[in-house]
């Protein structure tokens, strides 16, 4: 079958072909609906369909829609991943639960964040402590996003941040604008002030699978950074500790992390990965994002930037607001059949070696 026929035009398209998909495969369905509606006032769900043996003790977690509009991403690797027949082969002993669309308010409405301008993947912090500082965005913030989209401030806001960036390195522009911020919550990279509706539902089935399971494995479906239709094993565990070694041993070279200094992403705070593992005490965590590449960073990094400051200063139904939905759904879903090819090649290969490394480990 053709991997572009895996891969939807919209939320509600995608959520019906996974569940549908995950039905005639044998799944054990269960959807989570989200407070907020979508643009036609639809309702939004997270689904989550489970396969193999009811309790297993060696579980592969597969997540897509962390980040709202990259869900057209994961949900098609997810699809393939169950049309293709892959469920139906896990070894012995091993079982899947795939998460559908995380943040299914991101998806439906074309926006990174959620209901409430968070950040998903930056959100798994201790709201009960002081929120982590990031000084350089508090300088730069009014010029990530000016008050004006015209061509004239953009161009004024884009040379002071080309000035960070000279003046500090691109490494440091870059992780000042996306490591992640909690104190702007109309910014982009926007932690929030408290654990997000999304963050509750992983945080509670990771809970439930750590009941029974004892080895896990998580692979976090993005798209935006690195080169196009290139999937970027990145190691989700610092360096030194059994995990980290684990994820080496299972991807060799291919496996990059930020601590080596080879990933295309910062390093983050709060992501999902800390969540999950703060769930499952006791429990041998083995995780990574398979990050696609899109559009080069620059013009990914704008995407977003446009995207806020419609939503915080612009007008949704406006030519304008139109051109910048499809500016950032482009940014992360480039909806071309050679990237959807590639993205499914190296998703199914590396979904198959960490289902054997969890048959082997």
């Amino acid at each position: 079958m053709p991997a572009a026929t895996y891969f939807s035009a919209h939320y509600g398209q995608a959520r019906a072909k996974f569940r549908a998909a995950a039905a005639a495969a044998g799944a054990r369905l269960s959807h989570h609906q989200n407070p907020a509606s979508g643009p036609g006032g639809e309702t939004l769900s997270s689904d989550i369909a489970r396969f193999g043996p009811e309790g297993a003790e060696r579980v592969l977690l597969i997540k897509s829609g962390t980040h709202g509009v990259e869900g057209f991403l994961g949900s098609g690797i997810e699809i393939g991943l169950i049309e293709s027949g892959l469920m139906g082969e896990l070894p012995a002993g091993i079982g899947c639960v795939m998460l559908h669309a995380l943040n299914p308010y991101g998806f439906a409405w074309l926006r990174r964040t959620n209901e409430d301008n968070v950040d998903v993947n930056r959100n798994f912090v201790d709201h009960a402590r002081p929120h982590p500082q990031n000084l350089p965005y508090h300088e730069l913030k009014d010029f990530i996003c000016p008050r004006s989209w015209s061509r004239p401030q953009r161009a004024e806001a884009d040379a002071e941040l080309m000035e960070y960036g000279r003046r500090h390195g691109a490494a440091a522009l870059q992780a000042a604008i996306t490591a992640g911020q909690y104190h702007h919550a109309d910014g982009v990279f926007y932690g929030g002030a408290a654990p997000s509706w999304s963050n509750r539902l992983l945080t509670q089935l990771a809970g439930e699978i750590a009941r029974e399971a004892r080895q896990v494995a998580v692979i976090d479906l993005h798209s935006g950074l690195g080169p196009y239709g290139y999937g970027e094993i990145m190691n989700g565990h610092a360096s030194g500790l059994p995990a980290f070694a684990r994820i080496a041993d299972w991807f060799g070279g291919e496996a990059t992390s930020y601590g080596s200094g080879d990933s295309s992403s910062s390093l983050v705070t709060g992501d999902t990965l800390s969540g999950i593992e703060r769930a499952m005490p006791g429990v041998a965590i083995s995780g990574i994002t398979l990050e696609y590449g899109t559009l080069p960073l620059k013009e990914m990094i704008d995407a977003v930037r446009a995207d806020n400051w419609l939503h915080v200063h612009g007008q949704l139904d406006s030519p304008e607001g139109r051109a910048i939905k499809q500016e950032i759904r482009a940014a992360f879903y480039p909806d071309q059949d050679d990237w959807k090819r590639m993205v499914w090649e190296r998703g199914e290969d590396v979904a198959r070696r960490m289902i054997k490394g969890l048959a082997e480990g």
